[in-house]
């Protein structure tokens, strides 16, 4: 793994645990309290990155996209059974 490779690395896995608390919290208080629009947006747009890194080979941005994409699809599900409930 060269310097950039490790840099990439700790990109990603910064990332992707911004997203944790707020997962763990969702999961745990089954309510999200993100907006809708920006959940819809992000997991679109992580789902095609995730594509993209796919198709150039890159699996440390494939990875990055795919734990992103993840973790907004859980909270996207429980802001779709919040609305549904009310």
């Amino acid at each position: 793994m060269n310097g950039g490779e490790i840099i990439g690395l700790l990109g990603m896995l910064l990332l992707v645990s911004a997203w944790v608390p707020q997962t763990l919290e969702t999961i745990r208080t089954r309510k999200c309290p993100l907006n809708m629009q920006f959940i819809i947006i992000y997991v679109t747009a992580s789902t095609l990155l995730t594509i993209y890194s796919y198709i150039i080979g890159d699996w440390i941005f494939f990875a990055l996209n795919f734990l992103a994409a993840l973790q907004s699809a859980i909270n996207l599900v429980v802001k779709l059974r919040e609305k549904k409930s009310t």
